[in-house]
């Protein structure tokens, strides 16, 4: 438990330290909800619901790109570097190496979210209540898991350089057609079709449901928890490919 720990330290202290967690996770999401809400003027007949729907935009981007990039760039770093080769003439098991990365990653969702809650609160004035704030963050925090399964099949890559360009596409791809960046209602009609079956439409809805007082609905449970299983079963059947090589 005590190496365990200190993995886990360690790892959100690596984190914290990257540039692509600072840049694409706190950074951008932070200066596209002051743009989106404050200087471009959409008109909305709730000002207050849209800046509090906006707030959840960001958030669950923030979560979905620390998930996606930050997580499954440094596993390929790592294992090109021969650090996962090392890691297997110590003590530490690779149940521990990866359990460690996975709360780790969830530690510093956490900061994520808190700090950008801070921002719509402090840009906008954003009021929810007690609820709503931890309903709203319990949920981005769980309903990322399929999000780091993802990072963890990008992780199964060979090459830094092609993971990143990978996790760069899919990340954008995902937050456009989740509605993440503009609401679904005003995107092309296909884009909305085929962003209704994607991971990152549910993934916002459900913090969009919860500022509306409504509870995340079952379709959004089902079609992550999809996600989460055939994305797992794809990393892990990669990886043990992988191995046997």
């Amino acid at each position: 438990m005590k190496m365990f720990g200190h993995q886990c330290q360690a790892e959100v202290l690596r984190m914290l330290r990257n540039p692509y967690y600072l840049f694409w996770s706190l950074l951008m999401p932070i200066v596209f909800y002051f743009i989106f809400t404050k200087v471009v003027n959409y008109d909305v007949p709730d000002k207050d619901e849209w800046n509090a729907h906006y707030l959840m935009s960001m958030t669950t981007f923030s979560v979905m790109g620390s998930s996606i990039m930050t997580m499954g760039i440094r596993l390929v770093e790592e294992r090109s570097q021969g650090w996962t080769t090392f890691i297997r003439v110590t003590p530490l098991s690779d149940l521990v190496y990866y359990s460690a990365k996975m709360v780790g990653q969830t530690m510093v969702h956490i900061f994520s979210v808190v700090v950008i809650f801070i921002a719509g609160v402090l840009i906008n004035g954003v009021n929810l209540s007690v609820w709503e704030w931890f309903a709203s963050a319990g949920w981005i925090l769980l309903a990322s898991l399929p999000f780091l399964a993802i990072g963890t099949l990008i992780g199964t890559m060979k090459r830094v350089d092609t993971a990143i360009g990978i996790s760069n596409v899919m990340y954008m791809a995902l937050a456009i057609s989740g509605g993440m960046w503009m609401p679904m209602d005003v995107l092309p009609n296909i884009i909305q079709k085929i962003g209704a079956w994607l991971p990152a439409f549910h993934f916002g809805n459900g913090a969009w449901q919860i500022i509306r007082g409504h509870a995340p609905g079952f379709r959004n449970f089902a079609i992550l928890a999809a996600y989460l299983i055939v994305f797992m079963l794809l990393s892990t059947y990669i990886r043990k490919k992988q191995e046997a090589v």
